[in-house]
């Protein structure tokens, strides 16, 4: 009788250490349980050079969301990026999106500039206006080069 009160006992645990492990692994892997939480959009650049996959999209210094892949689109030759933006936040169809710089080590951040229209973006929507990262070895070039 107490042998098997033990054998459950440690059985019980197991299953526990295993619901805790896979719980973990998902909310470590940023898996989503139900649902997203996050809706897409495209913005597309000529460079974007230093932004990886993972970068933080800021509004007003507020994370609003995330960069979830960068592509090259073969026939314009630009960089398509898909983003994923919190639902709740709403977007409208001037805003532009520039990469910036944050600190002195030059990670790469996407910065999102609100604009005043009345068209909002959907979902699988484009954003048209674009800057592309500032490319500071192209401008030392130049200038070491006269070209300025």
């Amino acid at each position: 009788m107490k042998r098997s009160w033990i054998e459950t006992a440690v059985g019980i645990f197991v299953l526990i250490g295993i619901a805790c492990v896979g719980y973990l692994t998902i909310q470590l892997g940023k898996m989503e349980w139900l649902g997203d939480k996050y809706y897409p959009l495209f913005a597309r650049f000529d460079s974007v050079a230093g932004l990886r996959d993972g970068t933080q999209v800021e509004m007003a210094g507020v994370e609003i969301g995330k960069v979830d892949s960068i592509t090259l689109d073969p026939q314009r030759q630009v960089a398509v990026v898909r983003l994923k933006i919190k639902k709740g936040v709403v977007l409208t169809d001037d805003v532009i999106a520039s990469i910036k710089t944050s600190g002195l080590i030059g990670d790469k951040y996407l910065s999102l500039s609100p604009g005043g229209s009345d068209q909002i973006l959907k979902p699988g929507d484009q954003i048209i206006e674009t800057e592309s990262a500032l490319d500071l070895e192209d401008l030392i070039r130049k200038y070491v080069f006269g070209k300025v």
